[in-house]
């Protein structure tokens, strides 16, 4: 078997170095199997690089083309790709134990158009003073939390203590 192209992408005129190819010409017409110097004379004749474009294949497959129009054609494409990918983010909602009805509401708000973003929600609930003797009303709150966002998202991390606060992590659907 032959070796896959180096690490800086395909092999292109003398760097191929097996006894045959299956040429492919500049127009993309199939040619058929030929020595590699007899393509590279015909890939030179028409002012043009010879590309190993299959490394793997018996024989391996070479294209007649410019090499230069080739790299920047696969730059714009990666670039393209690049463009289009979404990073999701972790966003933090910070509540309190004893939320009151329109914060709560002002909060889901909130962690609505997040999800509806595409990203996770991280939500932190801060116990302060006394408040830590009272853990079940905390649970109670990101139940609820929990509940209302179940149509939009699944637990990604369920409620769980970490220090003097209680986090969870919801992600979208």
């Amino acid at each position: 078997m032959t070796a896959p192209p180096n690490r800086d992408g395909p092999r292109v005129n003398e760097d191929i170095r097996v006894p045959q190819v299956r040429l492919i010409d500049e127009e993309g017409e199939m040619q058929g199997v030929m020595s590699t110097r007899e393509a590279l004379q015909r890939a030179f004749a028409v002012g043009m690089d010879l590309l190993e474009i299959s490394p793997n294949a018996d024989p391996p497959v070479a294209k007649i083309l410019d090499f230069g129009k080739f790299k920047y054609e696969q730059q714009k494409k990666k670039n393209e790709a690049r463009k289009r990918q979404k990073v999701i983010e972790i966003k933090e909602i910070k509540v309190r134990p004893n939320i009151d009805e329109n914060d709560y509401q002002v909060k889901m708000r909130a962690m609505k158009s997040f999800i509806e973003e595409g990203d996770k929600v991280k939500v932190t609930l801060r116990f302060r003073g006394r408040e830590m003797a009272h853990q079940d009303i905390g649970v109670r709150v990101l139940e609820r939390i929990r509940n209302e966002m179940d149509a939009l998202t699944k637990v990604e991390q369920m409620p769980r203590m970490e220090n003097r606060q209680m986090v969870m992590v919801l992600s979208p659907r």
